[in-house]
C-alpha cells in the first residue's frame, strides 16, 4: 500500500470512525500497530498501513496482536491494537495480566462491538472487559469523537500506566462525518527497563502489584468526575434525564432534544457524583446503553434509582423509533405512531458465495455425500450451510470446527456409528486458532477428515493477507506457510495429506470418499486463490446452449451466482414420477471460466462463450 500524504494541520477530512481512529493513532506518535481482520474493525489497520513512520502488521490472531502491542509499550513506544468484539475473547489471557503489570508507552486497545449483529455470531458487550480487567473504557459517539478520544486514550494510558479500551460499535466504525485533524507528534521510546518484579508475572511478583491496580482504579474514578470526556448536554425538561454513551447519545438527543443528557465518554469508571446530581434534578432517570444493562446495574448498586432495560430492549441499536414509544409508556403517554412509508415488495437476496469461489466446488461435493456430519468454522465458507448446498452442520467460533469434530467422533453413539465426521476450516482461521485443534485430533487419533480451504486470503473481511498468502500487509513478499508440511508437523501422516484443486470435482470427490473411509486423521487441502484478490486470473467465460439444455438443474446445485434459472417446468417421467426442470443461462459478463458448472452438466449444454466483438463506431461523413 502506498502511504498517503498527511493532511495539513487543522484541516477537515470526511472520515469514517475507523479512518478517524487510524488518523488519530498516527498523529499520536504511535510506533507499532497490530490487528487481526474482523468486521467492523478491519479498516482501522488497513488505513494505518498507509501512513509513514509507523510499523503495522496483520497478526495471526488477536492475542498475538495485543502481545505485539504490549511488547512495544514495554520499550516505551506508543502502541495500538484493534479487533472486533469476539477477538478480545482470544486476547483476554494477555489482557488480564497486562492490567497487573501496567504499561509504559501508551497502549490503546480498540474493540469494535457489532451491535445488531451485522456480521458476527453474537452481540457481546465489550464494556464488561473494562470492569473485569480494571481498565478505563472510552466510548465515542461519532467520527470526530473517535478521533479525539483515541488521542486522549494515549494520554490517559501514559498518565495512569495502563492500557485503555476504546469501545467502538458498527455505527461508529462505518458512518462517515467531518473530522478536524492535526499533525503527527512523534516521541522517541525511552527504552526497556529490566524489572523482573514488574514484568515477570509469577505469583510472588504479581501479588504485590494487585494493590497498585486498585489504587490506579481509584485514581481513574476520581478523574472521571472532572474528565472533559463526560459532558452534560442540558435541557429544560425535568421530567426526564438520560445517561448515555457511544452512538446511543446521538439517538437520545434526536429523540428528546429538550431533556438533559449526561454523555459518558469515559464510561468506566463511572462519574457517580455527576450522575447523582442529574438524578436529583429529574423525575425519571433513564439509562440508554447498547447492549447490556451494565451502567444501569452499577447505578442501582450505588443506590441511584433509574430505568433502563425494564423499558428498553437488550438487543440491537436503540434508535429514536425505539426510544420514543418506550419512554412514552414510562410517562403514561400513548406511544407515538411512527410515520412509516408503505412497504414495498423486495426480492429476497440471501447471502451467497462469489462467482467462481473455490468453496463452491467443496460444498457441491459435500452436498453429494451421505451419512456425514460436517463441523464448520468462521469465514466465507460458513455460507455452505445455506441453499443450495445445505452442507454445514455447525459454526460456533474461530477454530472450533476441529475440537467439535473430535468431540463428535469420540462422543458418538449407535445413532451416529456409521457416519463420517468432516471438519471444514479456512486457511486464515486455521492459522488463527485451528492448528491446535488439528494437533489434538492427530495426538488423540481422531477419526476425522479435515478440509482445509486454502484461498490465500482472509476472504470474509475483504481479502486481507495472512501467513498463507506469501505477502504482508503492504503487499510485499513474505514467507508463505506450506500447509501440507505444517499438517505433517502437527502429527498427520504424510500419506493422509492431499492437496487438490477444488475446481476439479471428480478429483475432490474421490479424495473425500477415500479419506473418510480410513479411520484415522486426514487432511485434504484445497488450493485455489480467492477470486477477489489481485493476482486471481480469470479464464474465458461459458454460456448455455439453450437447444441442448434439458433442465436437469445439475449446474444450479453448484450454487454459482452467475447461473440464473430462466424458467421452470414440470415433467413426467415414464415411471409416472413428476420432476421439476430448471432451464438456465449464464451471465457471461460475470462468469470467470472456472468450469465448475461444466462438470455436472449431463447434456453438455455448457460451452465456451464466443468473445465479444469490440464496439464499432462509424464516423459520419
Amino acid at each position: 500500500m502506498g502511504a498517503p500524504l498527511p493532511a495539513p494541520a487543522a484541516s477537515r477530512l470526511f472520515l469514517s470512525g475507523n479512518e478517524a481512529v487510524a488518523r488519530a493513532v498516527w498523529e499520536a506518535g504511535c510506533k507499532v500497530a497490530a490487528a487481526y481482520p474482523g468486521t467492523p474493525s478491519t479498516e482501522i489497520l488497513e488505513e494505518l498501513a498507509r501512513y509513514p513512520d509507523l510499523y503495522a502488521e496483520w497478526s495471526v490472531n488477536e492475542k498475538v496482536a495485543l502481545e505485539v502491542a504490549l511488547g512495544a509499550s514495554m520499550v516505551g513506544a506508543r502502541a495500538f491494537c484493534a479487533m472486533k468484539h469476539v477477538g478480545l475473547n482470544v486476547a483476554a489471557d494477555a489482557l488480564m495480566t497486562l492490567t497487573v503489570t501496567g504499561t509504559e508507552g501508551g497502549l490503546v486497545i480498540a474493540v469494535a462491538d457489532d451491535v445488531g449483529m451485522s456480521s458476527s455470531q453474537n452481540e457481546q458487550d465489550s464494556r464488561f472487559w473494562g470492569r473485569f480487567a480494571h481498565l478505563p473504557v472510552l466510548e465515542p459517539a461519532d467520527a470526530q469523537e473517535a478521533y479525539g478520544m483515541t488521542k486522549a486514550a494515549f494520554e490517559l494510558s501514559e498518565r495512569h500506566h495502563c492500557a485503555v479500551i476504546l469501545r467502538l460499535t458498527t455505527r461508529i466504525c462505518h458512518v462517515k462525518g467531518r473530522v478536524e485533524v492535526g499533525e503527527r507528534v512523534a516521541a522517541e521510546p525511552a527504552g526497556f527497563v529490566k524489572d523482573a518484579r514488574r514484568w515477570v508475572m509469577v505469583p510472588g511478583n504479581a501479588k504485590p502489584r494487585l494493590p497498585l491496580m486498585f489504587e490506579r482504579e481509584a485514581a481513574l474514578a476520581a478523574e472521571a468526575e472532572t474528565s472533559p470526556l463526560n459532558v452534560l448536554s442540558d435541557g429544560p425538561d425535568t421530567a426526564l434525564g438520560f445517561i448515555a454513551s457511544g452512538p446511543a447519545f446521538m439517538h437520545v438527543r434526536e429523540a428528546f432534544p429538550d431533556a438533559p443528557v449526561l454523555k459518558l465518554g469515559l464510561s468506566c469508571p463511572l462519574p457517580l457524583q455527576q450522575i447523582r446530581a442529574l438524578a436529583d434534578r429529574v423525575r425519571h432517570l433513564v439509562v440508554v446503553e447498547e447492549t447490556e444493562p451494565l451502567l444501569e446495574t452499577e447505578l442501582k448498586a450505588a443506590g441511584i434509582a433509574c430505568h433502563g432495560k425494564d423499558i428498553l430492549p437488550r438487543i440491537g441499536e436503540l434508535a429514536p423509533d425505539v426510544l420514543r414509544p418506550a419512554v412514552a409508556r414510562l410517562l403514561g403517554n400513548a406511544p407515538p405512531v411512527p410515520a412509516h412509508a408503505p412497504e414495498q415488495p423486495v426480492f429476497p437476496r440471501p447471502p451467497t458465495m462469489c462467482v467462481a469461489c473455490p468453496h463452491l466446488g467443496v460444498y457441491y461435493t459435500l452436498s453429494q455425500m451421505r451419512n456425514v456430519i460436517i463441523s464448520g468454522d468462521i469465514g466465507c465458507y460458513t455460507l455452505g450451510a445455506g441453499h443450495p448446498w445445505n452442507a454445514l452442520d455447525t459454526c460456533i467460533s474461530m477454530g472450533a470446527s476441529m475440537g467439535m469434530a473430535l468431540g463428535m467422533d469420540k462422543g458418538r453413539g449407535e445413532a451416529d456409528a456409521g457416519k463420517k465426521v468432516v471438519a471444514v476450516i479456512g486457511d486464515s482461521t486455521f492459522l488463527h486458532m485451528g492448528m491446535q485443534g488439528l494437533l489434538d485430533i492427530a495426538w488423540n487419533r481422531g477419526n476425522v477428515t479435515v478440509l482445509l480451504l486454502d484461498n490465500r486470503a482472509v476472504g470474509m473481511t475483504g481479502g486481507q493477507d495472512n501467513p498463507g498468502s506469501g505477502r504482508d500487509i503492504h503487499g510485499e513478499e513474505a514467507p508463505r506457510v506450506d500447509f501440507a508440511r505444517l499438517c505433517e508437523a502437527l502429527g498427520v501422516k504424510k500419506e493422509r495429506i492431499r492437496v487438490v484443486d477444488p475446481y476439479q470435482l471428480p478429483v475432490l470427490f474421490k479424495a473425500l470418499r477415500e479419506e473418510t473411509k480410513i479411520e484415522e486423521p486426514s487432511v485434504i487441502i484445497t488450493d485455489r486463490p480467492c477470486v477477489l484478490i489481485d493476482h486471481y486470473q480469470p479464464a474465458p467465460s461459458y454460456r448455455v446452449e439453450e437447444e441442448r439444455c434439458t433442465g436437469c438443474g445439475n449446474c444450479v446445485e453448484v450454487g454459482c451466482p452467475a447461473i440464473h434459472v430462466t424458467r421452470r417446468e414440470t415433467a413426467v417421467k415414464p415411471s409416472g414420477k413428476e420432476v421439476e426442470l430448471a432451464f438456465v443461462r449464464i451471465e457471461t459478463t460475470a462468469c470467470t471460466g472456472c468450469g465448475l458448472c461444466l462438470q455436472p452438466c449431463a447434456p453438455e449444454a455448457i460451452v465456451h462463450a464466443a468473445p465479444e466483438a469490440p464496439l464499432q463506431f462509424q464516423r459520419k461523413q
